[in-house]
């Protein structure tokens, strides 16, 4: 059996055992025929919200809020749809575009011109969010242990907030989308490191699919709501990247209405778990890290016994990415559990901790290997094992696990919510 495995912009083809291997994907949704036109038909009827016409004034001041680099939101398609949508609207000149970085690193001139065309970059005010810089933000309260509810003060300050992204499985928050884009889109980094600390992460609610009932999207949904009233316009996307849905109006109206459509092909039950669960990150971007990649092992872990093997397709062109926060804390240890002790010390908090932790908990589980571009060295030192050769590390795992081990595919990683039921 030949599978493709999504990575980088193409692809890896291994050869699997017909009789032993299970493929799992997410239920395919054709691309629509017109995105365009759906685009506008939804922001002309929105979800539990006014037209995005009527809700602007020539004279307000309009945040529009995008993904980063790291994400597959077709930027430069919906950007542009939307900003002529707005057209005799409000003046250019009143429209800022804001980068939800997170606490990701800021993207390029270069960059920003691929991800929303040079025509916008060269017409409109684009900034990255600053995550760190105190004049960049406004507090808003605080978060339930106490830290400063910090968001970036030109969203704060707009009289109207377009919060754009697409919608996905994602392994601590339930779903992308949503007030995702507005915290931690776009909020201050120590905002961030509370609601995604220790506590939460470990919450067995906070995993792929829950949005209600879990604790980290609980607090992101409910300070993101303090800046006020913001639009949403969300998509979903199938593995060519088309448009398969569009959704937009109220910010949790619209994204509960995205999520559910995203659930219905997302989620795959299986019987039993399996020996050997080979997955990806989706391939580019999102699997433009080893950052980015601790979602395709999350996934995998839904479905592996324990003590099995899980083997990670994930190009990783900007590597851990060097010298970042996850990097530094990795080296910083001389195992994965030394990392969960480090994280259960009283008052040790890190940047980018939470991939760590992630991480750490799924090698408890099982052995995890990673095919990707990252030298032996640098893949080794972040207490995982290099695979140079995916077809032939399931078998040796198959051999070594018996005649009646199995192995499941996961060709597009976190795309999908596979589940024992």
């Amino acid at each position: 059996m030949k599978v493709n495995l999504a990575y980088g912009q193409s692809h890896l083809t291994v050869d699997l055992p017909d009789d032993r291997a299970t493929v799992i994907e997410p239920s395919h949704n054709p691309g629509l025929p017109d995105e365009r036109s759906a685009l506008i038909g939804a922001l002309q009827k929105p979800i539990g919200a006014r037209p995005i016409r009527e809700l602007i004034k020539p004279t307000d001041r309009v945040c529009i809020a995008f993904t980063d680099l790291t994400r597959a939101t077709p930027n430069e398609r919906i950007i542009p749809w939307l900003l002529e949508h707005l057209q005799g609207v409000v003046p250019g000149r009143n429209i800022t575009l804001l980068n939800q970085l997170g606490t990701h690193r800021p993207n390029t001139r270069a960059e920003l011109e691929k991800m929303l065309t040079p025509k916008v970059t060269a017409n409109y005010r684009v900034l990255n969010h600053e995550p760190e810089n105190p004049d960049a933000l406004v507090q808003l309260g605080t978060t339930r242990d106490g830290t400063p509810a910090l968001l970036n003060r030109h969203l704060a300050e707009a009289d109207v907030r377009v919060i754009t992204g697409f919608i996905e499985p994602h392994f601590f928050a339930g779903f992308s989308g949503g007030p995702k884009g507005i915290m931690p889109g776009c909020a201050g980094l120590k905002t961030v490191m509370s609601n995604h600390g220790a506590k939460n992460i470990g919450d067995p609610r906070a995993a792929f699919g829950i949005t209600e009932g879990n604790p980290l999207w609980e607090e992101l949904r409910d300070i993101a709501l303090r800046i006020g009233p913001s639009f949403l316009l969300n998509v979903s996307l199938n593995e060519q990247k088309q448009i398969t849905g569009v959704f937009a109006g109220d910010l949790l109206a619209a994204h509960k209405a995205g999520c559910e459509f995203v659930r219905a092909s997302a989620m795959q039950k299986v019987k039993s778990p399996f020996e050997i669960v080979v997955t990806t990150n989706s391939g580019y971007p999102l699997d433009l890290s080893l950052y980015q990649g601790v979602k395709g092992m999350s996934a995998a872990a839904r479905i592996v016994q324990e003590r099995g093997t899980i083997i990670l397709a994930c190009e990783c062109r900007e590597g851990v990415p060097a010298d970042s926060p996850l990097d530094k804390l990795l080296r910083s240890a001389s195992s994965s559990e030394e990392i969960l002790a480090m994280l259960a010390t009283p008052g040790f908090v890190r940047p980018e901790q939470w991939q760590a932790q992630i991480q750490a908990l799924i090698q408890r589980k099982a052995t995890v290997l990673v095919y990707s571009s990252l030298p032996a060295e640098v893949i080794e030192a972040c207490h995982l094992s290099p695979c140079r050769d995916i077809g032939a590390a399931v078998k040796e795992r198959l051999q070594q696990f018996g005649p009646q081990a199995r192995v499941a595919v996961l060709p597009q990683g976190p795309l999908t919510i596979p589940y024992l039921g």
